[in-house]
């Protein structure tokens, strides 16, 4: 039989579904960090939410940070998103009158240091692509995967998720993407991946679907059904290294190289953010930093009172 607080945690997490509509990758996450913090409430004798202070949380914050024999210790930004889970779970139970006043509300996730995901350059994209033979069916998928994802920007969950109709090559050459929160955009693609793309269709996916059993989905595996996110992280990690980067190679990577190269080409930050899908500019100012070189030239070229 549920307990209250499985039955509370529930109730949360409909609303957030439903109510909220978050992704399903960031819906799983939520439910994973939740059911860990209550799992540890239960071995700690609590079975109601009305019981939870802000003491008990405090001490499964530093937990975390500290690991135990089953757990590895977090490190600061893994622990900074169990305490954002926490304070929201409890701020809906108080709306909800579950458990009022909220015991996480003065509650705050440690300071974190805002890193930046590493760009590599054009000319290191470019032999990654290069590297991909296409002398075959799947390096025609893999070739078009990978032109995809530096041509959008796109998220990786959002190209598995794709189906062939999201593309309109004929009309405008965009596609569309779904993305955090099932947010719709739609998104230029450009002639290389479209050449790519179009190949792909041509050449390479049908035989790929004769395999499987009709499937919508954009870019199939060898057995004609919706390729994974983790098949596409191992063929780039190949494609990477068959081009000779030794620096670590993910779909993000592509992505923050995207967004670098177009601000680098002079792209306004509030384009790129819409490209991204990013619900706030600040995020985009963070995830995209220009090089200096490029801040240089910029000022160069553009103050009135340089030269």
């Amino acid at each position: 039989m549920e307990d209250e607080l499985g039955l509370a945690l529930r109730r949360y997490l409909q609303h957030l579904a439903i109510e909220r509509g978050l992704a399903e990758n960031t819906l799983a996450s939520y439910r994973r960090d939740l059911t860990r913090y209550l799992s540890a409430l239960a071995q700690a004798g609590v079975d109601r939410p009305a019981q939870i202070t802000e003491g008990l949380i405090n001490g499964y914050l530093q937990q975390l940070a500290r690991g135990d024999e089953e757990h590895p210790a977090l490190g600061a930004r893994s622990v900074a998103r169990h305490t954002v889970a926490i304070r929201q779970l409890h701020k809906y139970w108080e709306l909800e009158g579950i458990c009022t006043p909220s015991p996480a509300r003065e509650v705050q996730p440690p300071a974190v240091g805002q890193s930046l995901p590493k760009a590599i350059s054009i000319a290191e994209v470019t032999r990654i692509l290069d590297s991909i033979s296409l002398e075959t069916p799947s390096g025609l998928r893999d070739r078009a995967m990978l032109e995809f994802l530096y041509s959008t920007g796109a998220r990786i969950s959002e190209v598995v998720a794709l189906d062939v109709d999201d593309l309109h090559f004929a009309q405008d050459a965009v596609v569309r993407l779904f993305g955090k929160g099932s947010k719709e955009r739609v998104v230029p693609v450009g002639s290389y991946a479209q050449r790519a793309v179009s190949d792909y269709l041509v050449r390479s996916r049908p035989g790929l679907a004769s395999k499987g059993k009709g499937t919508p989905a954009l870019f199939l595996n060898q057995r004609g059904g919706r390729i994974s996110r983790q098949s596409v992280w191992m063929i780039l990690s190949k494609a990477a290294a068959q081009a000779g980067i030794t620096a670590e190679v993910s779909p993000h990577t592509l992505r923050h190289s995207f967004a670098t190269h177009l601000l680098e080409g002079g792209a306004d930050v509030r384009v790129v953010q819409e490209l991204l899908g990013h619900a706030s500019v600040t995020t985009t100012q963070i995830y995209t930093k220009v090089s200096v070189d490029s801040l240089r030239e910029a000022y160069q070229l553009a103050h009135p009172r340089v030269n």
